[in-house]
């Protein structure tokens, strides 16, 4: 399932790794660290919002990664690049601000159709892509519910959420289109798409469903601008639209574009070497990931990366719209080691897991190579550990449990510029 906030903490890692040539300890002039700090309170500057991550708490009054700080410090030492594997959606190579930082397997040549490094990979000249032509997928519960009862309690769990879910998103869906219908016809009434707070005040209706949400809709429009607000109406339709079309579709068959046995993982050799996917927009999220960790800094393209040309990006497509396969994400956790990854990112994560001993093996193999995995926390701001009981959520390294079995695993909560 794609995450949409997790992401700083693992660059700062990987920026960590790339500036040492040598795993040794290094000697630099310590940082003064105030015995008191006070947080800034004041609004944050438009230039502040956009990089408040890379500022500092006792320089910059805000609670970033010190990443400029960093820059400083490590401005006369030699830099040794580490290769980030991103584990997502996909990732647009050809992006500006990026294809200058994509890895490329130097072992494989181009177009030829052959493995030439016998890795298993025909032509993985930038990653690989275990999710060949297909997009979108159901949520792991969903999955569940098709394989039929069972008598488990995981079957149970998995028929009550689907129930929840089901509900909530037809309600959702009937609400998003509604608000839409709604504004279809207050812009042929006003003869206008980008009406104001002032033009629904002077609107006349009757309509009573236009008259009922006019207040709520002038009091929306007084505060943001109207494409902000159809942005968010889009936005919503198109996320129940693909719940009910996809994500909780007991009919819909993601997998089977791909051809493979998801419960069989030694049915390999599937998807293909176009890491950004069928779809560039479906790309977006790894794009956004890759961007966030190397993206090249103060050359005008967008934001500034944390590693910039410290790292190199290994992408590896193997999250879905909806919930990813074990089988994939164990997968890609193998590629990645295997093909040279020191750190891999993963934004991604679900609550049920069927072949959880397969992502297990591979976060275990990943420790023994010594590469960093940097799983997301979650989008929910749920408690992981409420009442001293470790929440059901994959990828973890505790088979939820108290004893870790990796040593180069971190789950990473997101934060804001806001302490409080």
């Amino acid at each position: 399932m794609r995450l949409l906030k997790p992401l700083y903490l693992s660059a700062a890692l990987a920026f960590a790794l790339s500036s040492c040539s040598t795993t040794k300890s290094i000697t630099a002039a310590p940082l003064t660290v105030p015995t008191t700090i006070v947080a800034k309170k004041a609004k944050l500057t438009e230039t502040e919002e956009k990089r408040w991550s890379h500022l500092d708490l006792e320089r910059d009054t805000i609670p970033g990664m010190s990443v400029d700080r960093v820059y400083e410090l490590l401005k006369d030492r030699k830099s040794t690049k580490v290769i980030v594997g991103v584990v997502d959606s996909g990732i647009d190579i050809e992006h500006p601000d990026l294809k200058a930082v994509i890895w490329t397997n130097t072992k494989e040549i181009a177009g030829n159709g052959i493995d030439d490094d016998k890795n298993g990979y025909i032509d993985d000249i930038h990653g690989w892509n275990f999710l060949g032509e297909a997009e979108h997928e159901n949520m792991e519960f969903v999955r569940i519910l098709k394989k039929g009862d069972d008598g488990s309690e995981t079957y149970k769990r998995a028929k009550a959420e689907y129930d929840a879910e089901y509900q909530q998103a037809m309600a959702g869906k009937q609400q998003m289109d509604f608000i839409s219908n709604i504004d279809k016809q207050i812009k042929t009434l006003l003869k206008k798409e980008d009406y104001t707070a002032d033009d629904l005040k002077n609107l006349t209706s009757t309509d009573p469903q236009i008259n009922a949400v006019k207040p709520q809709l002038i009091q929306i429009l007084s505060n943001v601008p109207k494409s902000e607000f159809d942005a968010q109406i889009k936005g919503g339709k198109d996320h129940y639209d693909s719940q009910v079309k996809y994500h909780l579709n007991m009919e819909f068959d993601g997998r089977k574009i791909v051809g493979d046995n998801p419960n069989d993982f030694n049915d390999r050799g599937y998807g293909n070497n176009n890491v950004t996917g069928p779809v560039k927009q479906g790309a977006k999220h790894g794009t956004h990931v890759a961007g966030i960790i190397a993206q090249g800094r103060g050359n005008n393209l967008g934001g500034d990366g944390v590693a910039s040309n410290n790292v190199q990006i290994m992408a590896v497509r193997a999250v879905p719209d909806g919930d990813e396969y074990d089988k994939d994400v164990a997968l890609a956790i193998r590629y990645a080691v295997d093909n040279g990854a020191k750190v891999i990112n993963g934004s991604f994560g679900k609550y049920y897991s069927p072949h959880s001993e397969w992502v297990y093996d591979a976060i275990k193999y990943a420790a023994e190579k010594d590469v960093l995995i940097v799983c997301a926390a979650g989008n929910e701001g749920m408690d992981l550990n409420e009442g001293g009981k470790v929440k059901e959520r994959y990828p973890n390294d505790n088979k939820l449990s108290a004893t870790e079995i990796s040593d180069t695993f971190l789950t990473i909560g997101a934060l804001n510029y806001d302490l409080d």
